[in-house]
């Protein structure tokens, strides 16, 4: 079991000694996430985890480590070779027959969640480790637009106007791409509906010269009825977003990995950031707007960041 973190993860350690971190199926496709639960207590998703992967390369970001879909027999590939002790004592079966087990984790690891495969086969995502800490330093950074994690209480970007003022004003944001980063993250987890995105990491070794790491995607991918437009205060119908996430995910061994509706939720939330991109254009100017990454040079966009008065 991996330790850390809210709900069940294995590291699944292969013959040639290479890893991989499993989440295993906790819900189908079609459920949605309980309009009463709480972001906070939602469930992490596989399926989200393999789509956001998928997604991401649409974008051309590069910023999820693989992740792939597997079906996984529990009694031969986890219960009979696993070295974890309080793993395997949570193995059991079911009064309908099936093989469940439900580990150690803060939440939802009880029998009362045990993970039940058919009669003993489970979904799963398994996600590339990154290269080892001691070759490949990683900084952990706050995001500075997290959510309070509070059933009342709201995070200051919620209530302060001047918030993103003070944020263009303060290291890493004040120079280089972090902050268009983070408004790339920001729309990435838009388009997936994901409010839980309260750290990220860098390699350290790069600096402030760097890219941002958009690791733990699973709570992705919950409402498709539901557009959390709060996710994003910070298309031409024959280039749809679904149809490109469709054929992708077709390779995957898991497919189809998302219902329709989800790929529909995308073209919709697509069109509304275009939609708030083009206002911020008719206010600001494409150059104003518009960071210009491929010949290297500084837009007005870039320039007037360092200004406070400008959004």
């Amino acid at each position: 079991m991996k330790s850390g973190g809210t709900q069940l993860k294995l590291i699944m350690t292969f013959q040639n000694y290479g890893q991989a971190l499993f989440k295993p199926m906790k819900q189908t496709r079609e459920q949605e996430t309980p309009p009463d639960f709480f972001y906070f207590s939602d469930f992490e998703r596989h399926n989200a985890e393999i789509a956001a992967f998928h997604l991401d390369r649409i974008l051309d970001f590069r910023r999820v480590p693989p992740v792939a879909g597997r079906l996984v027999n529990m009694t031969r590939e986890i219960r009979d070779v696993t070295r974890d002790k309080k793993l395997w004592r949570t193995f059991f079966i079911s009064p309908a027959n099936n093989i469940c087990f439900y580990g150690e984790c803060s939440y939802y690891c009880s029998t009362e969640h045990a993970l039940c495969g058919k009669p003993d086969q489970i979904e799963g995502s398994l996600a590339a480790f990154l290269p080892d800490l001691a070759l490949a330093k990683r900084k952990t950074w706050r995001n500075p637009w997290r959510r309070s994690y509070h059933k009342r209480k709201k995070a200051e970007w919620e209530v302060d106007p001047d918030y993103c003022d003070v944020v263009k004003q303060t290291p890493p944001y004040d120079r280089g791409t972090r902050l268009l980063d983070v408004m790339d993250m920001t729309i990435f987890d838009f388009l997936m509906g994901n409010m839980d995105r309260h750290h990220y990491e860098t390699f350290e070794k790069f600096g402030n010269d760097t890219f941002i790491i958009h690791l733990d995607n699973g709570r992705g991918f919950g409402k498709h009825s539901h557009d959390e437009m709060s996710i994003l205060l910070l298309s031409k119908e024959e280039y749809r977003l679904s149809a490109l996430m469709e054929e992708s995910l077709l390779g995957d061994r898991l497919a189809p990995v998302l219902i329709r509706p989800h790929l529909d939720a995308m073209d919709r939330r697509l069109r509304l950031v275009l939609r708030v991109l083009a206002g911020c254009v008719d206010k600001e100017g494409y150059a104003g707007v518009v960071e210009d990454d491929l010949t290297g040079g500084l837009t007005a966009a870039t320039l007037a960041r360092s200004s406070p008065g400008h959004r």
